[in-house]
């Protein structure tokens, strides 16, 4: 028997001046639909942030990776997207957008413990 269950993830961008495409992995958001979850955990490297544009409003990034985390959170935090299910969220949140924090492509995988494998897609890809 498999007790491991397809999930979908995006990397979150941040790139703090569109018109030059420059961007860093700030985040990972995951869905599973067979366990009708979605989470997005974030991680803000300062340092590359100012590296790539020295006058980077840090606490905007921060707010806009964090409303991501309260959207996958779901209800009061979710704003808008509060009675929408988990799916409903991650496509949403992977919508392609002109904004200083962006999804990336999707990528697919198999797990057993959807919140342990953002952890993991954060350690690896982001951190």
């Amino acid at each position: 028997m498999n007790d491991r269950d397809v999930f979908e993830y995006a990397l979150l961008r941040v790139v703090p001046r569109v018109e030059r495409g420059e961007f860093f992995n700030a985040g990972v958001v995951v869905y599973c639909r067979a366990k009708a979850f979605v989470c997005a955990r974030t991680h803000l490297d300062e340092a590359k942030l100012r590296a790539l544009d020295p006058a980077a409003d840090v606490t905007g990034v921060r707010a806009a990776l964090h409303a991501v985390e309260g959207v996958c959170q779901g209800g009061e935090h979710a704003g808008q997207a509060a009675r929408d299910d988990a799916g409903r969220r991650f496509r949403w949140l992977i919508a392609p957008r002109s904004t200083v924090v962006q999804p990336g492509p999707v990528h697919t995988g198999l797990t057993a413990d959807p919140q342990s494998e953002a952890e993991r897609l954060l350690d690896l890809l982001v951190r």
